[in-house]
């Protein structure tokens, strides 16, 4: 079998959930991968060895996005001798409270690691993108972050700073063949919506069920791997109808 040209990805949270999924996704297309992980050694170790199993390389980046000199440390300097074709920015947490009773610790987690973060790790690998002439770049934001959520106003600003913070980069970087857009992921079966109460919100979805990881890692595939593609600063929700 003619084994596929590997391009290079780097999934920024690649660990687990969608993040785990994209990493997959994307090795069976044919890129080599750089993953993000800030905690869960245990977790990176298993999609490396996931994406090892299909052929392609994995290289383990451990750094927190939410710190802005550790981001720089791991990757302008890897960045800038081997440029990613793709940047997958997937990293997220949620603190969710009502706003009334949010901390300044709450707000200041989830603004910092969702929205500070993307700056973090986009940052350095801009530059050689522009350079290099090419490039994709995807943002995992939520449908919080469309229409908002109560108990979630943290994480909505963060996931709405990230749709406005690419539709501007978009207008900036398209002249120079690089492809900036969203993904927004709505309820998806991950650890991450594990405690919410399903019976509550199947209701609310026109498809009446969860989404899968692997149904967004499909379209961020798609938007990453996809040789023509006119598609440039849009929003792609992936949420079975919850928001239109």
């Amino acid at each position: 079998m003619t084994k596929i040209p590997s391009k290079l990805a780097l999934v920024v949270g690649g660990s687990r959930g969608i993040g785990r999924a994209i990493a997959l996704r994307l090795a069976q297309s044919g890129f080599d991968l750089w993953v993000t992980y800030v905690q869960n050694q245990t977790a990176a170790e298993e999609v490396k060895a996931a994406v090892e199993a299909l052929g392609r390389s994995c290289e383990l980046l451990k750094f927190d996005v939410a710190d802005h000199d550790a981001a720089k440390a791991a990757l302008t300097e890897r960045a800038d001798q081997l440029v990613p074709d793709a940047v997958v920015f997937n990293a997220g947490i949620a603190k969710d409270n009502l706003f009334v009773w949010m901390t300044k610790a709450e707000w200041d987690a989830v603004i910092n690691t969702n929205l500070n973060g993307f700056y973090n790790c986009i940052h350095p690998v801009i530059f050689p993108m522009l350079r290099e002439k090419r490039g994709r770049i995807v943002v995992i934001s939520s449908t919080s972050g469309q229409i908002g959520q109560a108990g979630q106003v943290n994480y909505s600003a963060a996931k709405a700073g990230l749709i406005g913070a690419v539709k501007a980069l978009a207008r900036e970087v398209g002249r120079k063949n690089i492809y900036v857009n969203v993904v927004a992921p709505g309820v998806i079966e991950t650890e991450m919506v594990a405690h919410l109460p399903k019976e509550q919100i199947l209701p609310l979805i026109p498809v009446a069920r969860f989404g899968q990881a692997e149904e967004v890692a499909s379209i961020v595939n798609y938007l990453c791997a996809e040789e023509h593609i006119y598609i440039n600063g849009q929003v792609i929700g992936v949420n079975g109808g919850l928001a239109m």
